[in-house]
């Protein structure tokens, strides 16, 4: 990829499982993997650990991570990112986020986060896109019906005023949120090989075994997720091209 006059900002919202960081490296890494990112295009900050970016217009794009911790903690990293984020929103930087991220980014504008009603939505799932994606440079590129790897407990469950809803899966109706032409999130994880999800589906059976029938059944079905998979790819070659 050609080098950006002004960095991509990874903002890090937390840490994957010791196991999966052992065997796939920590989000930053699989974010980096995912896009093809050349570690000098890039500012990984870590927020939990204390780090925090600069003025939003340092940064040609901002990719966010996936995280353990709930947005509904109003957690005091969190709580800044929210406000750094409406911050670069009004200034025009584009955006991904990512599950954590997507949640996030939603509650910073308004939306409403929470638990899921029945529970985790884990493994690769079907996602649906929706006729308001017909046009939008991201999405469009997508079959009617493709594969995403999932691992949330909360969602977004009212998007913010101006939010156009680009997907949906069996569970979850906001799997895609459209802001602007250069801003959108995913609650699926993009970055997430099958690899990955294995590695994390052996971890919650560790912790929790009584799960583990249940568990070696979601496994059975976890698969790479190519359409997905491409998704961040193509906005970061946007970013760049922009720069």
């Amino acid at each position: 990829m050609t080098t950006a006059a002004k960095p991509i900002l990874i903002l890090q919202t937390g840490d994957a499982p010791p196991d999966v960081i052992a065997a796939n490296g920590n989000y930053d890494t699989m974010f980096l993997q995912a896009t093809d990112l050349d570690p000098r295009q890039v500012w990984i900050v870590h927020l939990p650990g204390g780090e925090r970016p600069d003025t939003p217009d340092a940064y040609c794009g901002v990719l966010i991570t996936g995280s353990a911790a709930m947005v509904t903690e109003r957690l005091a990293w969190s709580e800044f990112a929210a406000a750094w984020l409406r911050r670069a929103m009004a200034a025009g930087i584009p955006i991904f986020g990512v599950c954590y991220g997507h949640q996030l980014l939603a509650y910073a504008l308004g939306g409403e986060v929470d638990y899921l009603a029945d529970g985790m939505e884990v493994g690769t799932q079907a996602i649906e896109v929706l006729p308001a994606a017909a046009n939008d440079p991201l999405i469009a590129r997508l079959p009617e019906r493709f594969q995403a790897n999932l691992i949330h407990s909360q969602t977004v469950i009212t998007p913010p005023a101006g939010a156009t809803v680009l997907a949906r899966s069996a569970r979850d109706p906001h799997q895609i949120l459209r802001y602007r032409h250069n801003v959108i999130t995913t609650q699926f994880h993009p970055e997430f090989s099958a690899a990955v999800m294995h590695d994390f589906l052996a971890g919650m059976t560790a912790e929790e075994p009584m799960r583990g029938p249940e568990l070696a059944q979601i496994g059975c079905g976890i698969a790479d997720t190519p359409d997905s998979e491409a998704l961040m790819a193509a906005f970061v070659r946007q970013c760049l091209r922009a720069g």
